[in-house]
């Protein structure tokens, strides 16, 4: 099987066993997720913090977003630019959303553009991952392409790009393509990883 067929029959075989999870295994995992975020300094500091609108099983972010508020930090979610670059609007409880073209809820005319530059901090959906920060996604490129500016920079900087899973979507290893750019950490239900410090222990 070539890399391209195996990626595919991956993220289905993936993508199966998060749309499988029941609502209480979903609030469980919600409440871990928010426990490990918590382990990160940046979470409870930073001003600008991006996440994403969970579809089709992906860890929900309902219990990472309030203290957010609470604290006086901007949550932002991507917007899909015409030029297939995201962009990122802020966001709170109540405001208008619309469904794009993939059917993922996105702010509606928001005042504000900000570019992936711009953010302290993202929080990424992803199908699998490894622990040198290696991700598997749907396979539209959006989060590769809009922060390749990353690959040319020395890592850990800001945006910190924060992979979001549930503990089962973690494989051995996933082969790294030119295009894609490395996460940071990696957020779960169980544990917060430090993909850094992983690939120094692979190096």
């Amino acid at each position: 099987m070539d890399a391209t067929a195996e990626r595919r029959e991956l993220r289905q075989s993936l993508a199966a066993r998060r749309s499988a999870l029941t609502p209480a295994e979903r609030i469980s995992a919600a409440q871990g997720l928010r426990r490990s975020l918590e382990l990160l300094p940046e979470y409870l500091t930073d001003s600008r913090v991006a996440g994403y609108w969970a579809s089709q099983g992906e860890l929900p972010l309902n219990l990472v977003m309030p203290p957010l508020a609470a604290r006086g930090q901007q949550f932002l979610l991507p917007v899909i630019g015409a030029d297939q670059q995201l962009r990122f609007a802020r966001w709170q409880a109540g405001d208008a959303v619309q469904p794009n073209r993939y059917g993922i809820p996105e702010p509606v005319a928001p005042a504000e553009l900000l570019e992936p530059f711009q953010l302290d901090l993202v929080l990424l959906p992803l199908l699998a991952f490894d622990r040198r920060g290696h991700r598997l996604g749907h396979g539209g490129g959006y989060y590769d392409r809009s922060f390749a500016f990353l690959r040319e920079q020395a890592r850990p900087t800001e945006p910190l790009l924060v992979g979001i899973a549930y503990a089962f979507q973690e494989l051995p290893q996933i082969r790294a393509e030119a295009w894609d750019v490395a996460l940071d950490f990696i957020a779960t239900e169980r544990e917060l990883i430090d993909c850094h410090a992983n690939a120094q222990d692979h190096a």
